[in-house]
């Protein structure tokens, strides 16, 4: 009987673990494959809502896309192939229903030099390592490393991306040939050559400017009267308003052999081709490997990805509406966009807050209205590329600064002045050096002011200093206002002994620790000297206060400071006996 009980024991025990194993990979599965999730229940409700908010959103991404091709230094056709992968890939493993995923001005910026330099090939390769990273990191669950990056930082790096980016279509909206490197190669490219500016482009340029900003103010609702929607879809799709009145107005010029605007020019027609990124390319009469390449590309490497995790969580936690957002599962879903858009000769992408924003102002209910994006993206590269090439360059540099200037985030100074001043300083910091010498060099200049501070702030942790009397007794009370680190150790000791050698007599010290939640054996050893260096100037040290894991470690690693700790009674309670014997009852 024991040996057939055993047995069942035994086929009861696998079968539940057979039933965990089945129900921990369908909740993986779930996680990692939302689309598993909320396809079932899927509906046509749904789908219109959808089809709309796709249709909303692809009219914005075509205008979109071939400015950031042109920001980033590549042919315009380059912003169509990066504007419709991202969209079919995260419609199965992304979980935001809002995001869309494509180009932006921010990961063309840094693009840009690497794409004058070694010429288009160095985007796409760049795209297929920041999806080999991105993944890398979600798979990993590495998300938390970008919470070193602080908000500060992040304003400045956005605020000098968009001065950046802005003042480098100044030349294109004045009529100026040539592209620029930097911030301050396009402002001294339109000084040296300001008797060079056209008359008709920069008119075009300031009337589209005025066109954005008035279609965006309109009054428009989307539960109004036909009046209020169409105004709310055209305020909706003003990027791809102002292009299309930029097209007609060229193309009705130059049918007439009337040639007054700048126009993109060619376009290549159709598909992009589906192959590998290319690992080497030949530029001048070098061939570049592929260790070569990584050795050009540099810390974008690394900083392409962790720009582009930013910016798509940081847009996903903005549109969550309250919900929970898996940042590891966003960082998995953005990394197999830039996959598999290396593979359709894309660029690096990334959430875009513009499009985003439009997805979720159109009613989007699911992450199939991408799809809608996507399509419609594609079909403009297979039929309306030649149509493209009368897009007036001073329309499209209109878009961008006016998408730029939305983008400046001048308040936040106002803030960090309110809240907390020196934050300022990784955010000046920030700014000036992404614009004087690069975006990439500009985020780790910040990201070192930002650490030292923090090294700076724990060495030099908030003390509370002060004479006080007690029943008659005058002590000096020390009250750390944070827990001490080991850079926090000899700060302390020295600011006490300061304190005493500054007055005439003896008074006791009494070390409070209520805001001291942990300390280390560094620490534990500069207090165990202070209490000897105050035993010779026949001065008693008290630890008031003190919560356990605190004792512990400076007990352990001195046992006669046992004798030094009270309980947390009062002061007055503490030295009632004005100290006449050190010796009290261990706690």
């Amino acid at each position: 009987m024991s040996y057939n009980r055993g047995s069942i024991d035994e086929r009861t025990s696998l079968l539940s673990r057979n039933v965990t194993s089945r129900f921990d990979l369908k909740q993986l599965l779930l996680r990692r494959i939302p689309i598993l999730a909320w396809l079932p229940q899927y509906s046509l409700s749904k789908l219109l809502h959808d089809v709309l908010a796709g249709l909303t959103v692809g009219l914005t991404a075509i205008p979109q896309g071939i400015a950031y091709a042109i920001v980033a230094g590549l042919p315009a056709q380059y912003g169509l192939y990066s504007s419709f992968m991202g969209c079919l890939v995260y419609l199965v493993f992304g979980s935001c229903k809002d995001i869309t995923v494509g180009p932006t001005a921010i990961m063309a910026l840094l693009s840009q030099n690497h794409v004058i330099r070694l010429g288009d090939d160095i985007a796409v390769l760049l795209c297929f390592l920041t999806g080999c990273v991105i993944t890398f990191m979600g798979l990993f669950r590495l998300g938390f490393l970008v919470q070193f990056v602080s908000m500060p930082v992040i304003s400045g790096f956005t605020n000098a991306a968009a001065i950046i980016i802005g003042t480098s279509q100044l030349g294109t909206l004045l009529g100026l040939s040539g592209r620029s490197d930097s911030f301050i190669d396009a402002v001294t490219k339109v000084v040296n050559h300001v008797n060079e500016i056209t008359f008709w482009d920069p008119i075009l340029g300031v009337c589209s400017m005025i066109l954005l900003v008035c279609l965006k103010k309109l009054p428009a609702k989307k539960s109004g009267t036909a009046l209020q929607k169409f105004m709310w879809v055209t305020s909706l799709a003003r990027n791809a308003v102002v292009v299309i009145v930029g097209i007609i107005l060229s193309y009705s010029l130059y049918s007439y052999g009337i040639k007054p605007f700048k126009i993109t020019g060619h376009i290549t027609e159709g598909l992009p081709p589906f192959s590998p990124p290319p690992f080497s390319l030949v530029k001048g009469n070098h061939t570049y490997n592929f260790e070569e390449l990584i050795g050009e590309l540099g810390s974008t490497v690394i900083s392409v990805p962790l720009i582009a995790i930013l910016e798509s969580i940081a847009i996903a936690k903005a549109f969550a509406k309250g919900k929970t957002v898996d940042a590891n599962q966003e960082m998995l879903a953005l990394g197999l966009c830039n996959l598999f858009g290396s593979f359709s000769r894309s660029m690096p992408t990334t959430g875009s807050f513009t499009r985003t924003a439009v997805n979720n102002a159109s009613g989007v209910k699911t992450p199939m209205g991408g799809v809608i994006t996507g399509c419609l993206v594609l079909l403009a590269c297979g039929l309306l590329t030649s149509t493209f090439q009368f897009i007036p360059k001073a329309t499209l540099a209109a878009v961008i600064i006016v998408a730029m200037y939305y983008m400046l985030e001048l308040h936040i100074f106002t803030v960090l002045w309110r809240t907390k001043k020196t934050d300022l300083i990784p955010l000046t910091v920030t700014l000036l050096s992404c614009l004087a010498i690069g975006p990439e060099y500009g985020m780790i200049a910040g990201i070192a002011v930002n650490l030292i501070l923090l090294l700076y702030f724990a060495a030099r942790p908030g003390l509370l200093i002060e004479e006080r009397v007690v029943d008659g007794l005058t002590i000096l009370f020390v009250s750390p206002k944070q827990s001490l680190s080991y850079p926090a150790a000899e700060y302390l000791r020295e600011r006490v002994m300061s304190w005493c050698d500054a007055r005439v007599g003896t008074i006791p010290v009494v070390v409070e620790g209520r805001h001291v939640l942990r300390i280390d054996a560094t620490v534990a050893k500069n207090l165990a000297l202070l209490l000897a260096d105050l035993e010779t100037r026949d001065q008693k040290l008290v630890f008031w206060n003190w919560c356990e894991e605190a004792k512990r470690t400076l007990i352990s690693y001195d046992a006669s400071l046992t004798m030094s700790f009270r309980s947390s009674g009062s002061i007055a309670q503490i030295f009632s006996g004005r100290l006449a014997s050190p010796h009290v009852p261990r706690e």
